[in-house]
Order: C-alpha cells, then structure tokens, then sequence
C-alpha cells in the first residue's frame, strides 16, 4: 500500500507552506510535494508587499472595455493575448459578469477580511518563527502623475476607510519633498501605513524550515500523479510511489485547474486562469523609495529591499506561455523611468515570470472540495498569494480541525464554482 501520512499537502509554493506549517501547530503531521522545488511558482518573483489595501479586485466597473482596448497593446500592464481558447473565454465571460458595483464591493470585502487577518497574523509569525525575510512594516504609496488618475482613484476611498484601511491623501509637491527619489511632476500621492513588506523568495525558504523544524516533511520533484478516494481517507500516487493520507490539501496554485481532471474536479478548469506577471530585479540605485512604491498609472511595482531592487506586476492572460517577453520587461523599466531619478541599479540580477492563480471573482478558493470528504482546496490567490498565505494557513488548519475560523469561510468556498 506505500507511505500511510496525516495530511499530504501539494504544493510547496508560499500557501501550501503556510497551510503545512499552521496544521502543525495544529497537531497535524504533514507532508509537502512538490512538482518542483520550493518556491518555484508566483512565490518566487513577486515585489513581496503585504496589502489589505489591496482589497479592491481586478473584476471592477469598466474593467472588460480597458482590457479590450489594451489587446491591442502588448506591452500593456493588462493585455489578453488574442487566440481562439474556449476555456478562456469562458473564465472572461464569468469575469466580466462580476465587472459591476455590487460584486466589486462584495469581492473587496471578502478580500479585505483574509488579507487583514493575514497580514495581523503575519508580524506573529516573523517573531514566533525567527522568519528572516527582511519583513518590514513599511507602508505603501501610490504615486500618480496624472492630476485626473489622481482625482478618480480617489473616488473609491470610502470602501477603503469603511473597511478600516488608514488611507492618507497627499499633496502632490509636498510628497516630492519627502521623496527624493522621484523626477519632478508627482500630481499626488496615496499613503496606506497599515501594509508592509518583505523578501518573498526568502519568506518562502523560511517558511520551508520551519515546517521541517516543526517535524514536517518537505519533498521537492515529487509531482502528484492519481488520486482517489480510499476507506477514511485518500490514496495518492506521486513521483515516489503510493500514499494513503487522512487528507490532502491542494495548495499547487496556478496549476490547480492542470490537475483539475487528477483530482477528479473538472469544474476548476473552468474557475481559474494562470495570469503571467513579470519583475526584474537589480542591485540597489543610489536613490531608491523609502517605502514601496506603486507607480499607479504604469502600473509598476517597486521594492527596495537591503538586499535587492525590484521592478514587477502586469497581467498577461496567454495561458502557460514559457516566454519571457522583453517588451512585457522593458515595460516595467520605462514605466519606472517616467517616475524615478534611478529606474534600474548598476547590476542585473534576474528577469523572471510567473504565473499567478486567477479565479473568475478574484476570490481565493479554500475549503473542503465539493463532493470529497477529505479533499480540501487553497488555491485561485490571483495577485495576493504572499499577502494572504499567513491568514490562509489558518483558516483551513481551522477548517481541517472543525474550529470555528477568524475568517468567515463562506465567500471563499470550493462550492461557489462547482
């Protein structure tokens, strides 16, 4: 029969090791598996910000007109790459059906309360666990050169404030003043003091040690081939042969809906789409941000950790397209160039893609999957995996242990799709 584990999670990326290591403190053992190595997803090469501010989702109000317009831009922060995909096409149809006030603001709150709790559950965790990820309660500033961008962003800072986020409006000149980093022209700023950041790649490698500190197991190439029900539990067989567990965590991601017919849910095809991100990371300017930056009309990230300088986002829906397109990378550098002194540091250190889990509602999927007594979904994290992984480890610990959660599980149910 092979190997007989507690929990099998699959997926070693930045929520699978966040679920593995809060069902430890729960008193479960657990395996990891990986199709690749830790970390080797969205968790990689992300700007590494820790945002409840972030609440508001892609699926807004004139969201598919600006889409369709940038298909025509290729190197836009959004871009749909034309090709006949019924199952993309599908996932944009669910998408734009959300494209209205009334999901906008439900998906935000729903949002808001896991990446809230998350980020509150995060700051524990760096002490409890010595997490060393260059974690830094920062903030974060959108930054706008545009004096109509600025103005109509504005507009939607009430659900921000209803929600409890500390959102500062700020003088386009006086925050030049502040930040020396910036060319001349800033029309205004937007301060959220509540979020933070960190290092991801190396969030991630520590949460890895603390799951194996912790009694966990951590198996890197080890792809998840079959599974199926089994007496009390699951039977699975991976890379290093037949598993039965008491339960098993799907926690893989992008490639969720690629597993979608193994694990015998077909529906997950249908509810989530890989969206392609891009970052290049540099040695430090000689002026970099006090804080990361959101160049909110180039739609580029910037991170300045000790270690490294980031430039990163956009959204690419062009399937599990491997290329990494220089024009997408050089995007994110002009972008840069319009708003900093110094865009880019003296060394290239990497140009990376990956491949964020989208849902159609841009909600996260957790919980029991519909139909399995003991299988279970973390997965459709879309831009916010980092940001919302702490408060995710728990709230399907809690699940798993039937403990009432913090987190209200109801919006982020598997059964809203199936």
């Amino acid at each position: 029969m092979g190997k007989s584990e507690d929990v099998v999670v699959v997926g070693a990326g930045v929520v699978g090791l966040a679920c593995a290591l809060a069902l430890l403190e729960s008193g479960r053992s657990v395996r990891v598996i990986d199709a690749g190595r830790v970390g080797g997803g969205s968790s990689h090469g992300n700007c590494g910000t820790i945002t409840p501010s972030h609440a508001p989702p892609l699926a807004a109000p004139g969201m598919v007109a600006h889409a369709l317009r940038m298909m025509l831009t290729p190197d836009a922060p959004l871009y749909v790459r034309p090709r006949l995909d019924p199952v993309l096409w599908q996932w944009m149809w669910r998408f734009a059906r959300r494209c209205n006030r009334r999901d906008w603001e439900a998906s935000a709150r729903a949002k808001f309360t896991l990446l809230d709790d998350s980020r509150r559950r995060l700051a524990g965790w760096i002490g409890q666990y010595a997490l060393d990820c260059e974690f830094s309660e920062s903030g974060e500033d959108y930054v706008f050169r545009d004096p109509r961008v600025f103005e109509r962003e504005q507009h939607d800072l009430h659900l921000l404030r209803e929600l409890g986020i500390d959102v500062e409006v700020l003088d386009g000149a006086a925050y030049e003043a502040t930040e020396p980093a910036l060319k001349p022209g800033v029309a205004g700023a937007i301060r959220f003091s509540g979020d933070a950041a960190l290092r991801p790649d190396r969030y991630v490698a520590e949460l890895a040690r603390a799951v194996v500190e912790r009694g966990g197991t951590v198996v890197e190439h080890d792809a998840l081939q079959s599974l199926r029900p089994a007496d009390d539990g699951i039977e699975l067989d991976s890379g290093t042969g037949r598993q039965r567990a008491r339960d098993v965590v799907i926690a893989s991601g992008a490639w969720s809906p690629r597993l979608a017919n193994v694990i015998g849910l077909p529906w997950l095809r249908r509810a989530m789409q890989p969206g392609k991100g891009y970052s290049t990371t540099w040695s430090a300017p000689p002026l970099v941000p006090k804080r990361p930056l959101v160049l909110r009309e180039r739609s580029v990230c910037v991170t300045a950790w000790g270690s490294a300088f980031r430039l990163g986002s956009t959204m690419e829906f062009s399937g599990f397209d491997e290329t990494l397109n220089q024009r997408r990378l050089g995007a994110l550098e002009r972008g840069a160039a319009e708003y900093l002194h110094h865009p880019v540091g003296t060394e290239l250190r990497e140009r990376w893609f990956g491949w964020r889990p989208m849902s159609c509602d841009d909600i996260p999927i957790i919980g029991r999957a519909p139909g399995h007594s003991h299988l279970w979904l973390a997965t459709g994290h879309g831009m916010m995996g980092v940001g919302m992984s702490a408060g995710t480890g728990q709230l399907l610990a809690d699940l798993l242990s039937e403990r009432t959660p913090s987190v209200d599980p109801a919006p982020f149910s598997p059964s809203r799709f199936a």
